[in-house]
């Protein structure tokens, strides 16, 4: 038997009294009200609704390592990531990863993998094994339904997933931007149920007031508080926090924890934001995670301030996993699993012809965004091959397939800033192929020939200068911890800042530029894509 005692927040009967939570095996015993004054405040933990943990860089053992000191205790996860490069090897080893990370890790069911028929991926996930993870206690959901198009043309393929989960009352994770009107109120009544996708305001109202529900992204490059947060007073009952994509030197600084306290400091009440972030979660997904009732899991946190809601304790099953100073896990190295059968650059040539045309179309990179525009670039250039245009801040954009040897796709892109020097990567979603971007060829040859060697990671090039960040799972992830790893990522962004880059997040807005379910222009494998039409240009 433990007791806990402190000002105890209770969220669902909106009042904050002095008393003593018992825990029993595990579980809340009792709750008793006193008169004694206290200094710390007891409340559920915080909930991230929608996380890809892999775009962490992390095993999600180590993101729990970093997560639990910001007071998160479960995540809604989808392992789509791994899943786009092993199939369900990868999805196995997120599970079997997760057992040992404390923290409650709830995956989903990948709907889209491969995301696209108009790029390579390393693996499929077909309509029977959307069954079989559907009838296993460790997934909780169908994890976001990409294929909009599918949903709004009566894919049968599409609908055989949705099935899966109804028949086994499972909710349906949406991923819808921009969609609207006749469209949207279709596919939220084939029974989809969430959006973490609406960038503004209108949007979100719109799939609000339809019966959906909004969870509101704020992660390494997709930020949409700002646009959102607005929503609050009036629907907090269907709205969620999530971070979808975080990278680890932002984890370092903290995660859902930033929101709530980003909420209360512009004036909205706890008791709405806390919902928002400790209950909706758990009553949508069926979570397994208590929420400070009688008979629940002891899953809690302790803070120092009502106001900041700094995190001193993190309890799960009632045992602290967070001291305050020390995260309580094992010391656990997985094997490494992986996808990647390419073995040099003898059959990559990234130059383009130059056929004099007048007016390219090319990816316009949006700082904080994950959707792009199209920018109208006008070479005068008389060369056998068409160079980047520094002055004009027009750089190389390339797409290497890395499950088997096939041409490059090249591209050009607006947005980056980068002088000198090619930052490339394997995190590129949604196929995880190679992704580079740079000034001259000879630097972006190098970054792929540097990826290549190491199977997976991220690199920097100028000229002999090289730095490395190897992610020998799937090429999408270490077992290494969050510091050691945030510092090196942080490293990496700043050095692309001496290079002329200004996005804050430069790695993770180069990821998205392969994403081709978000509007409006994008590069696969297999070429430059229109997102909004659905299909490739004509043009170089």
């Amino acid at each position: 038997m433990k007791i806990f005692s402190g000002n105890i927040i209770d969220i669902r009967a909106r009042r904050i009294f002095p008393g003593d939570i018992t825990v029993i095996d595990g579980k809340i015993f009792s709750i008793q009200e006193n008169n004694n004054e206290y200094h710390t405040w007891i409340l559920p933990g915080f909930i991230d609704a929608h996380i890809h943990i892999e775009s962490s860089m992390l095993t999600p053992l180590e993101f729990a390592r970093i997560a639990l000191k910001h007071g998160t205790i479960a995540t809604v996860s989808d392992p789509h990531e791994i899943a786009n490069v092993c199939g369900m090897d990868g999805i196995k080893f997120m599970i079997e990863n997760a057992r040992n990370a404390k923290m409650k890790i709830h995956f989903g069911a990948p709907s889209c993998v491969p995301a696209t028929s108009f790029e390579n991926s390393g693996a499929s996930i077909h309509v029977d094994e959307i069954r079989e993870l559907m009838q296993s206690e460790d997934i909780y959901y169908l994890s976001e339904m990409m294929n909009y198009p599918g949903v709004l043309n009566n894919d049968p393929y599409v609908f055989a997933k949705i099935e899966a989960a109804k028949s086994q009352g499972k909710p349906i994770d949406g991923h819808a931007p921009g969609l609207g009107g006749t469209d949207a109120v279709k596919y939220i009544s084939a029974g989809i149920s969430t959006d973490h996708e609406c960038f503004t305001f209108d949007e979100a109202l719109f799939k609000l007031e339809h019966g959906m529900k909004v969870i509101i992204r704020e992660g390494s490059a997709a930020k949409n508080f700002e646009a959102l947060h607005p929503l609050i007073p009036d629907y907090k009952d269907n709205l969620m926090f999530c971070s979808d994509d975080k990278h680890p030197d932002d984890l370092l600084h903290g995660h859902i924890n930033i929101l709530v306290q980003r909420a209360l400091a512009l004036g909205y009440d706890l008791f709405d934001v806390l919902q928002m972030a400790c209950i909706n979660p758990v009553e949508h997904y069926n979570l397994s995670v208590g929420t400070l009732r009688l008979g629940d899991p002891a899953d809690f946190i302790i803070v120092s301030s009502a106001e900041t809601l700094n995190v001193v304790t993190t309890i799960i099953d009632g045992v602290s996993v967070f001291d305050g100073n020390h995260v309580h896990l094992p010391q656990y190295r997985s094997g490494y699993i992986n996808n990647f059968n390419i073995q040099d650059t003898s059959h990559i040539d990234i130059r383009v012809i130059n056929k004099k045309i007048k007016s390219h179309q090319i990816i316009h990179a949006i700082d904080g965004a994950l959707v792009t525009e199209k920018f109208s670039w006008k070479p005068n250039q008389s060369g056998e091959y068409l160079q980047t245009e520094v002055s004009h801040d027009v750089l190389k954009i390339c797409v290497i397939n890395r499950y088997y040897p096939s041409q490059a796709a090249v591209s050009w892109i607006h947005g980056f800033g980068l002088k000198k020097g090619a930052i490339a990567s394997t995190v590129a979603h949604d196929s995880h192929n190679i992704i580079a971007v740079g000034v001259e060829d000879k630097d972006i040859l190098k970054s792929i020939a540097s990826l290549i060697n190491s199977k997976g990671g991220l690199v920097c090039v100028d000229g002999e200068e090289i730095i490395e960040l190897p992610l020998p799972i799937a090429g999408l992830m270490t077992d290494k911890n969050a510091e050691e790893i945030g510092l090196m990522y942080e490293e990496m962004t700043q050095w692309t800042k001496t290079k002329g880059c200004n996005l804050y997040s430069p790695f993770m807005t180069l990821s998205f530029m392969a994403l081709l379910v978000i509007p409006k222009i994008k590069l696969s494998d297999l070429g430059l894509f229109d997102a909004e039409t659905f299909s490739f240009y004509k043009q170089d």
